[in-house]
């Protein structure tokens, strides 16, 4: 026979009274208390009021704003308030079970003493008190489960109120989200519409501006016309015509030329391209001064400009005198105002073959350079900024700024007060642009102040390089000194 333990009630106990899911977020740290009335009627448990003092409300207003500076936005709020839904939907489905259980419970409790019942009539003596006390603990288990399915009941209540709360706050979060919402997309729209506002008033200040801009413009404009008439009344008004018309011929003279620069390579392409000749070298870079040229293979069985031998030469546009250049050995050469009108030419020899390219016209002038120098001319000393790259041949670490003084009668490089070099013109001075030295060619030049000592100076543009060495032969000439670079300008044969 089958005996019942008494422990079974208290795993009964332990069974039912499962925790409750941890998903759940309750308002407060504790369950609320709640009381069952009378036919099993849930009655809130009225708590004693209790005062609370300043230092505790404030306290708890500190701790509500905390809590609510880690709500990042509504939308939050509003999934937190779903997920307590599901939770609740999940402990609903959970009470549910548990009843169904409990139920099955009941009908086994009642079939196990029905069936306690009918052994007791068929035993005698101590199997007879077995069976009456195992009849007692099923009625005492009986009565327990009663009770448990009352707590359920409770807890059931309380998880309905729980759902219908978080339905109730999930509904009033997902209305909030829209109302935030609107209001987002209201304040975007008066946003966009005050922008809009502003845009439209900023163009109509500049419309404003740019009437009342050029009304001035067209003010000042007669007013200087009325100006040149005035002076036009005191002085001859013949030279001034022939100024303007002379400075129109050279507008018009420098885009001729540019133009016919243009159509000169374009008629030496055109010739290529007719003749079939196949060139493994040509000339890269812009044919005016300020600029440099480069050697550039255009074949891939071009040979290495390192293995070959580059000299270039400057051929007069009238003569054909051709002038040897010399130190231009590289592959690189920036064209100096002595090469302003004149051809350049580089001969490149290797292996014993030769071949030589040539620009396609005479280097243009750098556009403004001569009102420039102009300018400089009327002042006694005019001073240039500019870094020391080599002394004597050998390459200076110091990249310092130094100040060249080109004067009217000498020329003068220092660095802060200390003077470095000062130098008379002399027939032993040279002067020209660096022949060489990549891209930083054509802001360079070299100066041979006396016998025995020489720099090479990089200045801040290629304007500020032409001018110092255009005005610096300007006063050389004034001296009756001719300055020029360490060919001296030699011719050594025709064309």
């Amino acid at each position: 026979m089958t005996r019942v333990s008494r422990e079974f009630g208290n795993t009964m106990q332990k069974e039912a009274a499962s925790a409750v899911s941890a998903d759940v977020i309750f308002a407060s740290s504790r369950f609320p208390n709640y009381k069952i009335g009378a036919n099993n009627q849930v009655v809130d448990a009225k708590e004693d009021p209790k005062v609370l003092t300043m230092k505790e409300v404030v306290a708890r207003e500190t701790a509500l704003l905390l809590e609510q500076q880690k709500r990042l936005s509504v939308r939050d709020l509003a999934s937190k308030f779903e997920k307590g839904l599901a939770v609740a939907a999940k402990l609903s489905e959970e009470a549910r079970l548990r009843e169904a259980a409990s139920l099955e419970k009941h009908v086994l409790l009642k079939k196990l003493r029905d069936a306690l019942e009918s052994l007791k009539g068929r035993v005698a003596g101590r199997n007879k008190d077995d069976v009456e006390e195992a009849i007692a603990m099923v009625e005492a288990l009986a009565i327990q489960l009663t009770q448990r399915e009352g707590q359920l009941l409770q807890e059931k209540t309380e998880v309905k109120k729980l759902a219908n709360f978080l339905k109730q706050a999930s509904e009033d979060a997902k209305k909030l989200v829209d109302e935030e919402r609107a209001h987002a997309r209201a304040e975007i729209e008066s946003a966009r519409a005050a922008v809009q506002r502003v845009e439209e008033a900023l163009q109509e200040q500049e419309q404003i501006s740019r009437a009342s801009g050029k009304q001035d413009l067209e003010e000042l404009m007669k007013e200087v016309q009325e100006a040149r008439r005035i002076k036009m009344l005191h002085q001859p008004s013949k030279v001034m015509d022939m100024e303007h018309e002379l400075r129109a011929l050279r507008i018009q003279l420098a885009e001729k030329s540019k133009h016919s620069l243009l159509l000169q390579k374009e008629l030496a392409r055109s010739k290529r391209m007719e003749k079939n000749i196949s060139h493994i070298y040509e000339l890269d870079g812009a044919e005016t001064l300020g600029s440099y040229l480069r050697i550039k293979p255009c074949s891939d069985i071009a040979p290495e400009l390192s293995e070959c031998s580059i000299q270039w030469y400057r051929i007069s546009s009238e003569t054909s005198k051709k002038e040897l250049i010399s130190g231009a050995s590289k592959s690189v050469y920036a064209p100096e105002p002595f090469d302003v009108g004149r051809i350049l030419q580089v001969e490149i020899i290797y292996d014993g073959q030769l071949i030589v390219l040539t620009t396609a016209g005479a280097i243009d002038p750098a556009a403004g350079l001569g009102n420039y120098v102009e300018a400089l001319v009327r002042k006694h000393d005019v001073e240039f900024n500019v870094v020391v790259s080599q002394m004597n041949g050998a390459d200076h670490p110091s990249e310092s700024i130094h100040v060249l003084h080109v004067g009217k009668m000498r020329m003068k490089l220092c660095k802060g007060k200390t003077t470095i070099v000062k130098e008379y013109y002399s027939s032993s001075m040279q002067l020209c642009g660096v022949r060489g030295g990549g891209n930083a060619a054509a802001q360079a030049l070299f100066w041979q102040a006396k016998k025995g000592f020489s720099v090479v100076l990089a200045f801040e543009s290629e304007r500020e390089r032409n001018a110092a060495i255009m005005l610096a032969r300007r006063f050389a000439f004034d001296c009756n000194i001719m300055l020029a670079g360490p060919d001296g300008g030699s011719s050594i044969g025709t064309k």
